[in-house]
């Protein structure tokens, strides 16, 4: 598959690109290109800071003779890659009353943030579009940020159908969950989710952006796993020290590096506005300015972009399922480009010579 790919350097650190833009008739690629990234950009960040990572983009209409240098279409082994489906939450109260006015988004009123009736019905949209186009079936993993919103979306869009009381099945979502005026929904047939601090949105000062504790949500969403959050209250969100933009895209790229430890291929991330754009903003330098344009732009409410991660950095230890080593039974198997290089070492045959 090709797609906005996130590549690691050497460091092991993961890069970035677009399905659209390697569907379309130009066809880019992309390979690997260092990058400093500066505090000084939205897209970057900070100078000195632990992660360097590269990015090229490439397009097939190059010589072949320029391809290993990152013009051209690019390969990598399948087993080295994961396919990473990124969504921007649904709207969530906060964001009509911060279209209003923006001030709205330091009033505690809107807390944790839930999501509108409008958003519930673009969740509704998007778990038909997911559906139609067959990636429900193919998702491992379901990684969301630890919010009211980011959770509502996630289990309404990947979650079961319409939930049964089981004993042996629970909800992903009770009933009402964050007066969301809506049925529990099942985790039945569908795939696991985790809740991961990494991907929440820019910390500090915005009520909206502020978590309730962990065990407020694992009643709200029962078959979530919160395992990997350490601690029961919200030690991340100060009311006084807002994360910097470096700070956030440092955090993204920690998250996308976080993923390689995961043994799913195809995982499914419900996240954030401002996460997203200065998490994916350090990618694409190296690509057609539409291409960066596509990687990098704001996403809409519920919008969903597919992109694919390439491991140029052997961080991950995957073996590939699908290589087959071929010759067996083994037999004899001279390729034919051996045998025309064994052939000039022979040199001229003795027909030529006698002609």
């Amino acid at each position: 598959m090709v797609g906005v790919g996130v590549t690691p350097n050497r460091g092991g650190h993961p890069f970035v690109c677009s399905d659209e833009a390697a569907n379309r008739g130009d066809n880019p690629l992309f390979a690997a290109m260092k990058m400093q990234i500066e505090e000084s950009s939205c897209r970057s960040l900070r100078s000195g800071s632990r992660s360097r990572i590269s990015l090229r983009c490439s397009s097939s209409s190059f010589p072949v003779a320029d391809m290993d240098g990152g013009a051209g279409p690019s390969l990598y082994p399948l087993h080295r890659c994961k396919t990473i489906h990124l969504v921007r939450h649904a709207q969530g109260i906060h964001n009509v009353e911060g279209e209003k006015n923006f001030k709205a988004y330091m009033s505690p009123e809107y807390f944790d943030a839930q999501l509108t009736q409008l958003g519930w019905q673009q969740v509704g949209n998007l778990r038909k579009h997911v559906q139609d186009k067959g990636l429900l079936k193919n998702i491992d993993l379901v990684i969301t940020s630890p919010l009211l919103r980011t959770m509502q979306t996630a289990v309404g869009v990947f979650g079961g159908d319409g939930y049964e009381d089981r004993m042996d099945v629970v909800p992903l979502m009770v009933a009402n969950a964050g007066n969301s005026e809506r049925g529990a929904i099942s985790s039945l047939n569908s795939p696991p989710f985790i809740s991961v601090e990494l991907c929440r949105e820019h910390l500090g000062v915005h009520p909206c952006d502020k978590r309730r504790n962990i065990s407020d949500y694992q009643f709200l969403f029962p078959a979530i796993d919160f395992s990997l959050i350490e601690n029961d209250e919200d030690i991340l969100w100060k009311a006084d020290i807002r994360e910097t933009k470096a700070e956030v895209a440092a955090r993204g790229l920690k998250f996308l590096n976080w993923l390689w430890t995961r043994e799913e291929k195809e995982i499914a991330i419900v996240t954030h506005s401002g996460f997203l754009f200065h998490t994916l903003g350090a990618f694409g330098n190296d690509c057609h300015p539409e291409v960066k344009k596509e990687i990098c732009k704001h996403f809409a409410n519920c919008e969903l972009r597919s992109m694919v991660i390439v491991d140029k950095g052997m961080a991950g230890s995957d073996t590939s399922t699908t290589n087959y080593p071929g010759k067996i039974p083994s037999g004899p198997d001279l390729p034919s480009d051996v045998a025309d290089k064994l052939l000039e070492k022979e040199g001229p045959s003795t027909n030529s010579e006698e002609q």
